[in-house]
């Protein structure tokens, strides 16, 4: 089953601990954590500020715990997806697009914030790139850095999002705006940009490159 969508109506139906995350979670990825205050997450989540340091104590208490809850929700979507075969299924991107959408704005300002479980996350995230890249025969003379640069392009989208929602003319933070960017998405990773001579022509002039800057710092 898709995870349940961050905000959606059973929010009040909650505990107050969850309301609390989930409220946090919102406000974090909105703002970022240094200006959040627990008196706004408890104002969000319609609790008092004392249940809120009752519950998790320091923000950055707070923060650990909403760090752990997204890294699950992500592992219950990647699931969905690919090892239960979701993408088969027309309504399911509809189904967990709220909650993706913030899980993905959240992990891009934790790493703006300088989070380690962010950063912890996005290692493993390049790390499990490049196995799926060999585990399909992807043609690259590095894995590493191929799977790097599309981790990296992926989430530069979400960090100039102001600029992409003005070049498409929509928030892509709308149920709209965000089809169109993952209909980018989709066309950029499932053609060639490049005809195989032309990919050969470039790697020869790295290889070039490479040997020119090898030399230099041998002579050096």
């Amino acid at each position: 089953m898709a995870a349940r969508a961050i905000g959606d109506p059973s929010f009040e139906d909650l505990t107050a601990r969850a309301r609390i995350r989930d409220a946090a979670i919102r406000l974090f990825a909105e703002r970022g954590i240094e200006a959040t205050t627990i008196r706004d997450i408890a104002a969000a989540a319609g609790v008092s500020p004392g249940l809120v340091r009752h519950h998790f104590g320091a923000k950055s208490a707070l923060r650990d715990a909403c760090d752990a809850y997204v890294a699950e929700q992500f592992d219950r979507i990647r699931k969905d997806m690919f090892d239960r075969d979701g993408m088969a299924d027309p309504t399911f991107l509809g189904a967990i697009h709220p909650t993706a959408r913030l899980l993905q704005n959240y992990f891009v300002r934790s790493l703006m914030d300088g989070s380690g479980a962010a950063t912890a996350r996005l290692d493993e995230a390049v790390e499990t790139g490049e196995r799926w890249l060999l585990d399909h025969g992807a043609k690259s003379r590095d894995p590493q850095a191929m799977a790097a640069v599309l981790a990296f392009m992926k989430l530069g989208v979400f960090i100039m999002q102001d600029q992409l929602s003005r070049i498409l003319g929509v928030d892509v933070n709308t149920p709209q705006g965000y089809v169109r960017m993952l209909r980018g998405m989709v066309d950029v990773t499932s053609q060639p940009l490049l005809t195989p001579e032309q990919a050969e022509q470039l790697h020869a002039g790295l290889d070039q490159l490479a040997a020119k800057d090898d030399g230099a710092e041998n002579a050096a």
